[in-house]
């Protein structure tokens, strides 16, 4: 079926580009088990995550905790920056530092609640912060194309797509579609609070985007990626990093 909006000669070109360069980083890395920048497409070898500078995963994790202080604190910077140097750099393409798995909820403004601008974090969200294919996918091309440093995969408090899969009514469309990705979180943490049962999901969840991706394993496993669960706190503000269970250890963040 074919598009109803007008797409010009360069738009299909720069698409056909970004396309190629997304699949050959990913072949690269299915191929060889790792990523490199050696395997990586040009545009990745001259622009490493953050536009040209050299982070380590710990540094992007510490500049967005820092962001998320200043939030708390009301005190905030990102709106403060340059907004027209922000565009124009945004236009020549991006380069994030941080991926973020959160909630669709709209309490949780990501960015705002991580006090970054445009074009530092590489966000997606899904209610109930769930991986799937799609999700996986998406963090793939921000690990493998843009060269994230850290993945941080985010539950919140009054999460309703939580409390909905423990109670399991009945709703209409495909909402209950959440629910199986959900439920093991339920039954691990043998737990009738939706507090507790929110936080586990969190943590579940990044372990399940590592043990669905070599892409995102192989990175993890040479220390050049971070994935860290964490739960953000509605009333206040905060994000609180959740300890990780031995099992997991070696896979996700220490």
């Amino acid at each position: 079926m074919s598009s109803s909006l007008p797409v010009s000669d360069a738009e299909a070109a720069c698409c056909k580009t970004s396309r190629r360069e997304m699949l050959g980083a990913l072949a690269a890395a299915s191929a060889a088990g790792t990523l490199s920048l050696a395997a990586a497409p040009p545009a990745m070898a001259a622009a490493p995550g953050g536009g040209g500078e050299q982070v380590t995963p710990d540094q992007a994790f510490k500049e967005i905790m820092d962001g998320n202080a200043r939030f708390i604190a009301g005190a905030p910077t990102a709106h403060t920056r340059d907004l027209a140097i922000i565009k124009a750099r945004a236009a020549e393409g991006q380069w994030p530092i941080v991926g973020v798995l959160s909630c669709a909820d709209s309490r949780v403004p990501v960015e705002m609640v991580f006090d970054e601008p445009i074009g530092r974090l590489f966000v997606t969200r899904i209610a109930g912060n769930i991986t799937t294919p799609e999700i996986i996918a998406s963090l793939e091309y921000g690990v493998a194309v843009l060269g994230i440093k850290a993945v941080v995969v985010m539950g919140h408090s009054n999460c309703g797509a939580v409390k909905a899969a423990m109670e399991n009514p009945e709703v209409p469309g495909q909402i209950s579609a959440l629910f199986p990705a959900i439920l093991p979180a339920l039954y691990v943490s043998q737990s009738q609070d939706p507090a507790v049962v929110t936080r586990q999901n969190a943590v579940i969840q990044a372990a399940t985007l590592i043990n669905s991706s070599p892409v995102i394993e192989a990175k993890v496993q040479s220390g050049e990626l971070k994935v860290v669960p964490a739960l953000y706190d509605v009333a206040t503000g905060k994000v609180e990093v959740l300890p990780i269970p031995s099992g997991l250890r070696t896979k996700t963040a220490k």
